[in-house]
């Protein structure tokens, strides 16, 4: 099977950042263990916290290395009893679509697709 990389979009700011992290980390986990190469945009929390970067920056990034992924795999989580939206992952999934890259909403759907 084809290395599948997938980019992963989901909230960072809105809600508990932290938990936001956690969340894509879990989702990255649960990517490698079915066989696939996720790229997990929030590990730059971790750079941010050392050397901080303007909104437009890490957006800027996030396109370069979206547009050599796949696929992108979206998640809406819920804390605290909210639906996360993100105006980030608005951007990103907007971006996936204009260059023509699948965006799917589950890792079920993700599956589905490629296997």
């Amino acid at each position: 099977m084809k290395e599948i990389k997938i980019y992963i979009a989901s909230p960072y700011t809105k809600g508990d950042t932290a938990m936001n992290v956690r969340f894509q980390m879990d989702i990255a986990d649960q990517l490698i263990e079915l066989g696939f190469y996720p790229f997990t945009p929030l590990y730059f929390h971790f750079q941010h916290m050392f050397k901080p970067r303007h909104y437009t920056d890490w957006m800027k990034m996030d396109f370069v290395w979206l547009a050599q992924c796949d696929c992108v795999i979206r998640f809406y989580p819920v804390q605290n009893g909210e639906l996360l939206g993100s105006h980030g992952a608005d951007l990103e999934e907007q971006e996936a679509k204009r260059l023509g890259i699948p965006v799917f909403y589950s890792i079920e759907e993700v599956v589905n697709y490629y296997k």
